[in-house]
């Protein structure tokens, strides 16, 4: 079933992304009510009413096209965090960050996207990263490449003596061990700064704007459409452990994608001090 729906016009996945888009995240771009927005566990982890009602149309637009097929949304798993123990089972998966990048929206910058990945059984097949406000949407296809806007993405290599440049987790919001594990990143010939949408790092990964991402949290929504983005523009991945990331959890962090399998090691190097 799950390779059938692979090997078939996946176009309407897109147009899928395309329309929650267009009918629940713009209408309120810029124009949010201050209830509309609310707090979760604290004031940097929001969530808009745009957040929830898309999240609500890609659950009920995607479980359409592959039916037999379950969501793990972001917004799902924080009212019953259950859900999330679907990553462990046999139906194929969506996993859906609705907006990834909510600070963002809720300040009215264009600096977030959706993100949609289809896995079976642990593994990621396909993903799907838009930035609606840029009209940027990045696919990708395990074993069919990845593409932005219909073109090839290719992640290249740093050039050779360049400062490697980094986004990662803020320490704020990390514990002390991957706090000290993140410092490791303050050395020369390394420029690491704070990290935005997560989605739209790694997408400034596949096409070799962006070196490296290192993050020390796991959730799969926010990581499994830009992992795969990664891999197949030729990049790699690797936790602190040297092992590679499962999007079901239980890694070791902080984790590492770089542009290829050298960088991904170098940062990897530091992290683990």
């Amino acid at each position: 079933m799950i390779d059938d729906f692979l090997n078939g016009d996946l176009s309407d996945v897109e147009e899928a992304v395309r329309k929650a888009a267009a009918t629940e995240i713009m209408p309120r771009y810029r124009q949010l009510a201050a209830h509309e927005i609310v707090e979760k566990s604290g004031p940097h982890d929001l969530v808009t009413v745009a957040d929830r009602d898309a999240e609500e149309h890609l659950t009920a637009s995607l479980t359409a096209l592959l039916p037999g097929s379950v969501v793990v949304g972001e917004e799902a798993v924080h009212a019953d965090p259950s859900v999330y123990e679907a990553l462990h089972g046999d139906a194929p998966v969506w996993i859906v960050d609705p907006v990834d990048g909510t600070r963002q929206f809720v300040r009215g910058e264009p600096g977030f996207c959706t993100l949609v990945a289809l896995a079976h059984r642990g593994e990621v097949l396909a993903s799907w990263t838009y930035a609606p406000v840029l009209d940027e949407m990045a696919t990708a296809i395990r074993g069919g490449g990845a593409l932005l806007g219909g073109m090839p993405l290719r992640a290249g290599s740093p050039a050779t003596g360049a400062a490697l440049r980094v986004a990662m987790s803020h320490p704020d919001y990390t514990t002390p061990d991957q706090k000290q594990a993140l410092l490791g990143l303050n050395v020369e010939g390394v420029h690491a700064r704070d990290c935005g949408s997560a989605g739209l790092e790694y997408l400034g990964v596949a096409r070799g704007e962006l070196d490296a991402v290192a993050f020390s949290w796991e959730n799969a929504w926010d990581h499994a459409a830009g992992l795969l983005l990664v891999t197949e523009a030729g990049g790699a991945h690797t936790t602190v452990a040297g092992e590679p990331f499962r999007i079901a959890g239980g890694n070791a962090l902080p984790f590492t994608a770089a542009r290829d399998a050298q960088t991904a090691e170098r940062v990897r190097s530091l992290l683990a001090g």
